[in-house]
């Protein structure tokens, strides 16, 4: 699964790498520390009067289906299945015409260990191998609340984990290259857009880091670096 990611890259460095047409309402800043419910920015395409528009939006992570009775349940909606996601109800009509990029530098996953003679989880970080973005495939959904707020949401669409990461968790985040971006985003692509999706290339590397970011409060560009050895 992805349960915690980074991301330091916002505003105007986002706008340019995803050539975005249009931003829509504040953007969340850098966060070392995304966890779920927290505000994290998302690529998607609408229509607009004078065409189609790429748009980069500050969403919800934890996805709330349209037909949801209240939001409540969104932290168990911050992965979906590739396996599943078609038929999925709370995915499904998301999956056919609401899909969306999130950029990440990478993500986070704990592996279990002894500190002391204790059981405790080391934090890794897993990213593309060298650096750079890790364009994660999403969905994301509107959501109308009772009192009339519209709110947007999405989650990451996860895989079986690469063999490179696959000992540390049995599951990852899934890609989208950038010559699959036009047809992933296209809410009227007819085929089946899990042909789009790709585990991350280059090959992804994963190296532990501090506990610090097992307290979601912490943040900053130190929960990403490597321990000493």
């Amino acid at each position: 699964m992805c349960g915690r990611y980074a991301l330091s890259q916002a505003g105007e460095d986002l706008e340019e790498y995803f050539e975005i047409d249009e931003v829509a309402g504040p953007l969340p800043g850098p966060d070392y520390n995304i966890a779920p419910t927290d505000p994290v920015p998302a690529v998607f395409e609408r229509d607009r009067p004078g065409g189609r528009a790429r748009v980069l939006a500050g969403v919800r992570w934890g996805l709330v289906p349209s037909w949801a009775k209240d939001a409540s349940g969104a932290a168990r909606l911050i992965n979906a299945r590739m396996e599943t996601v078609a038929e999925k109800p709370a995915f499904r009509k998301a999956f056919a015409s609401r899909r969306c990029l999130l950029p990440a530098d990478g993500y986070y996953e704990w592996y279990p260990v002894q500190v002391g003679g204790r059981p405790a989880k080391q934090p890794y970080f897993i990213r593309p191998a060298g650096g750079g973005l890790f364009v994660m495939a999403g969905l994301y959904e509107f959501w109308k609340a009772p009192d009339g707020q519209w709110l947007t949401t999405a989650t990451v669409i996860t895989t079986s984990a690469a063999d490179e990461v696959g000992h540390i968790h049995d599951r990852m985040p899934l890609a989208v290259t950038r010559e699959n971006w036009d047809a992933w985003l296209d809410p009227s692509f007819a085929g089946d857009a899990r042909g789009l999706l790709t585990v991350p290339a280059p090959q992804l590397e994963a190296y532990p880091v501090s506990m610090a970011v097992n307290k979601v409060a912490n943040d900053g560009p130190e929960l990403i670096v490597p321990l000493a050895e």
